[in-house]
């Protein structure tokens, strides 16, 4: 087994490149603990959620690095990468994961705005005269 599994993981337009190191569960995001940089608990128990489905939970650490989106999308995309990095440990997670929705990117992002229009699909107003 290697000392350190990679996963890159995304949501919206948030993108996380997790690393997973053998140690006793401690979770880095952005250089901080994951208390401080996810205050609000369903956020932390969104980004543990694939640890706890295959029964890792205290024996990796998990260090990674967030861009982009905001909280919820960050959090997803950790979780994301989480779940992308425990299948180069053991591909027979993939079924628990895979079963859970852990390994399906979240494609929704902020659509683009076009030309002629005031945002993405908000018009001008119409004049009769």
């Amino acid at each position: 087994m290697a000392t350190q599994m990679y996963g890159t993981g995304r949501r919206k337009n948030a993108t996380a490149r997790v690393r997973l190191v053998a140690g006793e569960g401690r979770v880095l995001v952005n250089g901080r603990p994951m208390e401080n940089y996810f205050p609000i608990s369903t956020l932390q128990t969104l980004v543990m959620a694939p640890l706890r489905t295959v029964g890792a939970e205290g024996r990796y650490d998990v260090i990674c690095r967030v861009e982009g989106g905001g909280v919820a999308g960050q959090a997803g995309a950790v979780r994301h990468g989480i779940a992308r990095a425990l299948l180069t440990i053991d591909p027979e997670y993939r079924i628990a994961l895979k079963r859970l929705g852990f390994l399906t990117r979240d494609p929704r992002m902020k659509e683009r705005k076009k030309y002629g229009l005031k945002a993405a699909r908000k018009r001008p107003q119409f004049s009769k005269r």
